[in-house]
């Protein structure tokens, strides 16, 4: 091991003497083709510097990462609006068309009206449409809605009319239960919910959750037969009749399209 160690030096000496020995031509000859060696080497830590500097130019500031980040989620944010505008206008598209639909399939002669203005009272007692006495309208007149009874119209003007709600009390409509003989009246009740009370009945009728119950259509009444007035909920006897509270056919918190019955088809 030492006699390799001193090998080594010795050639390094002679090296280090040759090199001084040389004259400046082939000494700056021998620098030159060092440079040319190491000259890729040289371009290629340029090259990396530059491809470093131009990558820096192509990043965003955090500043301008939040303000696309805000553009993109404020149009993702109309384009959601713009959808959900486009579904409720097939929604009421689509309502429309079930409103027509049932007009044209109606043995009554309809006129359509729009409801204008809420009784601002608790228990839901009338409503106002604009439609009056000039469009063929008169009192006690059957209003409806394609899924039941509404009520009926008590003051009249020229364009609007006052509707007296079945879910007021003093509303009262003869009625009979689906598949069974029971007749009774229906009148609303002091709920907030709006519900109906069928009285009058048997005590024995023990009627059903989910029956159906219509308008009897009397002689000389002003409710035909066969409008729908809504559903039993619960039934009881009492000391002299039978009681059953139903849930109406036509909620009166949602009533936007309504129509007057003017008479049969």
């Amino acid at each position: 091991m030492k006699k390799i160690l001193i090998t080594a030096l010795v050639l390094l000496a002679v090296a280090a003497i040759a090199l001084c020995s040389l004259e400046a031509g082939p000494l700056l000859h021998l620098k030159s083709g060092l440079l040319g060696l190491l000259s890729p080497v040289s371009r290629s830590g340029g090259a990396v510097k530059s491809s470093i500097g131009s990558l820096g130019k192509d990043l965003m500031t955090l500043d301008q990462l939040q303000a696309e980040y805000d553009r993109v989620l404020a149009e993702n944010r109309k384009l959601r609006a713009e959808n959900n505008g486009l579904r409720d206008l097939q929604q009421e598209n689509n309502h429309l068309r079930e409103i027509l639909g049932y007009r044209e399939r109606s043995s009554f002669r309809l006129v359509p009206a729009t409801v204008i203005g809420h009784d601002a009272g608790v228990w839901w007692s009338t409503v106002k449409i604009n439609r009056g006495a000039r469009d063929g309208i008169a009192a006690d007149m059957p209003v409806i809605t394609d899924k039941g009874l509404v009520g009926k119209t008590t003051a009249v003007s020229d364009s609007v009319s006052e509707v007296l709600l079945v879910t007021d009390e003093n509303c009262k409509v003869a009625a009979k239960v689906e598949g069974t003989k029971e007749q009774g009246i229906v009148a609303g009740t002091r709920s907030p919910g709006g519900e109906l009370q069928l009285t009058f009945l048997s005590k024995l009728a023990d009627l059903q959750p989910g029956q159906k119950v219509y308008t009897a259509g009397v002689s000389g009444g002003i409710f035909p037969s066969g409008i729908a007035l809504g559903t039993v909920k619960s039934f009881r006897a009492r000391e002299l009749d039978g009681m059953a509270v139903l849930d109406p056919a036509a909620d009166p918190a949602s009533l936007e399209e309504v129509f007057v019955v003017t008479g049969a088809k």
